[in-house]
């Protein structure tokens, strides 16, 4: 089986797990931006990572772009996030993005990290206002995301990365 590994990573963790399955499968991680169809269409199989961002999947526009192509491929995609893993929240997510022909591929939940230092201005700005938003509610009230957004204090870094997550992906890969 040949393979390649697409993926966007804006600070770090979808990098971080395609470095990882790219140890464990001998597929080459490729930053999708630098990533052309024609050099993906000679592979077999296609694992794709972008980070959660405003509720977006980074990078899934090369994908939805190139589904055509891609349709006859094993296509597995993986998400990245720092909240902890919640079906309810990662089933709207998937909804939200894969739309059409990647309706049906499988995707995977993998957790990132969070650190408002390597943030860009506007990235930094706009957590600092969600953060002062979801601060007015009730801790006891807070969703899975809030929870995680406030439980780093702003200043600091929280990294929830773990190989183990990319478990549930090399066992997809393996099945035909």
């Amino acid at each position: 089986m040949s393979g390649i590994i697409l993926y966007k990573s804006k600070y770090g963790s979808t990098k971080r797990y395609a470095e990882w399955l790219a140890e464990e499968t001998g597929f080459a991680p490729i930053d999708v931006d630098n990533a052309s169809i024609e050099d993906v269409c000679q592979y077999d199989t296609v694992l794709f990572g972008g980070g959660v961002y405003a509720s977006g999947v980074a990078g899934l526009s090369f994908l939805e772009k190139h589904w055509q192509s891609l349709d006859r491929k094993k296509v597995l995609v993986f998400i990245c996030g720092a909240s902890p893993y919640d079906k309810e929240a990662f089933d709207a997510i998937v909804a939200s993005n894969m739309k059409d022909g990647l309706s049906e591929v499988p995707c995977f939940y993998c957790r990132g990290a969070f650190d408002m230092s390597s943030m860009t201005f506007r990235d930094k700005t706009l957590c600092k206002l969600l953060r002062k938003a979801v601060a007015k509610k009730d801790p006891a009230e807070y969703e899975v995301w809030e929870r995680a957004l406030m439980e780093v204090p702003e200043d600091e870094r929280g990294d929830w990365t773990d190989k183990t997550y990319i478990q549930p992906i090399l066992e997809a890969l393996r099945q035909n």
